[in-house]
């Protein structure tokens, strides 16, 4: 019986994101990757619930990926994160002050975080979702500005990153997966791609 590196090696495994944070992920998961992206509108109704947003959006990330996806050997991981506040899906912040509005709004509050993750190979898909709840103390005006001026996170959902000093300083309970709030449930993805190359690599010829 092969063993699980081996499994995972036989595949050309790529994640659909650019995010430092998932690739750290991955990296400590000891999951072999490499990184493509594809440019991919996030375009949702405004009727869907949350976790139909993120399940929509990574299943196109990884749908652009027709052609790779021809080869049997390739498998592509895509995900999308989404902060909820009171029900308002909160996006990535255009500017320093939309930022600096959108942590105000956080700011003394707890907020949702949902994930969506794909995994395709070939025509199969496998699609899931993680929800965690984050709670903020209060910031003052000068902290939100010290963090948006030093940080910049304007490619981050809600316009933090719960790894850098925001989160450190500024948050006083999570509820469910740290590393979903990251932007990737490595958690779930390692064991549900391990259970699909497995099965894979036992029925290839």
């Amino acid at each position: 019986m092969m063993n699980l590196l081996q499994c995972f090696n036989q595949f050309d495994i790529i994640l659909a994101s650019q995010s430092p944070r998932r690739k750290a992920l991955l990296e400590n998961a000891d999951i072999p990757f490499r990184v493509e992206v594809r440019p991919t509108p996030e375009i949702f109704s405004g009727n869907l619930a949350p976790v139909d947003v993120v399940r929509l959006l990574c299943r196109e990330k990884a749908r652009c990926f027709s052609e790779e996806l021809k080869d049997n050997r390739v498998v592509v991981i895509a995900a999308d994160t989404i902060v909820v506040h009171k029900g308002q899906i909160i996006n990535k912040p255009e500017d320093a002050e939309h930022a600096f509005n959108m942590l105000s709004t956080l700011s003394g509050d707890t907020h949702e975080v949902y994930t969506g993750v794909c995994i395709r190979h070939r025509s199969e898909e496998l699609v899931f979702y993680d929800h965690s709840l984050v709670t903020f103390r209060e910031f003052t005006p000068d902290e939100i500005w010290y963090y948006v001026r030093n940080y910049a996170p304007f490619d981050k959902a809600g316009a933090y990153g719960i790894q850098d000093w925001i989160g450190t300083v500024g948050i006083t309970k999570i509820e469910g997966s740290h590393h979903n709030v990251m932007g990737l449930p490595v958690h779930m993805l390692y064991t549900r791609l391990k259970e699909m190359l497995c099965q894979i690599s036992s029925v290839s010829p």
